[in-house]
């Protein structure tokens, strides 16, 4: 069975490809009686405000006829910004050689937070270099949130 959020990427994927905009994921959180629902998109020319009100827009229109979410929510959509979020086996090859954070949903070694050099994908596997001698295989579906750390040089 699918899960919530792989519902909501089904739904909202084609209207905001018909916006000329990439889906780059979904968040969506319950907090009680409310839900949060942040719609992360992305473009080659960047992704503008004006973008956003408009996915804003077409995805709250969808989102009211097909009522996916029986709960009152909040409708967020944004870039994914310095620190994007990675969802998929694509977006990490897509930022192979960038440092990345990662928080696993169990530990391994004794941990669940991770930092280091996304150094590769094998399969369905990350390959996270954590120093000169140390480099891990993370199972994608092992993985609970992974960002890119920005760096900046001077």
């Amino acid at each position: 069975m699918a899960s919530k959020r792989e519902l909501l990427e089904e739904l909202l994927a084609p209207v905001v490809a018909s916006l000329g905009c990439e889906l780059w994921g979904i968040e969506y959180q319950t907090h009680g009686r409310n839900a949060l629902l942040r719609i992360y998109i992305d473009s080659e020319d960047g992704i503008s405000v004006e973008d956003c009100e408009k996915v804003s827009r077409q995805a709250s229109a969808v989102l009211d006829v097909e009522d996916p979410i029986s709960s009152k929510y909040t409708l967020e959509v944004s870039s994914p910004g310095l620190d994007r979020p990675l969802y998929k086996l694509d977006q990490y090859q897509r930022f192979v050689g960038a440092q990345i954070e990662v928080r696993l949903r169990m530990p391994l070694d004794g941990q669940r937070k991770w930092r280091g050099l996304l150094a590769g994908v094998e399969g369905d596997e990350v390959v996270l270099r954590v120093d000169s001698e140390n480099e891990y295989l993370l199972p994608i579906d092992s993985i609970d949130k992974a960002n890119i750390v920005p760096q900046f040089t001077k």
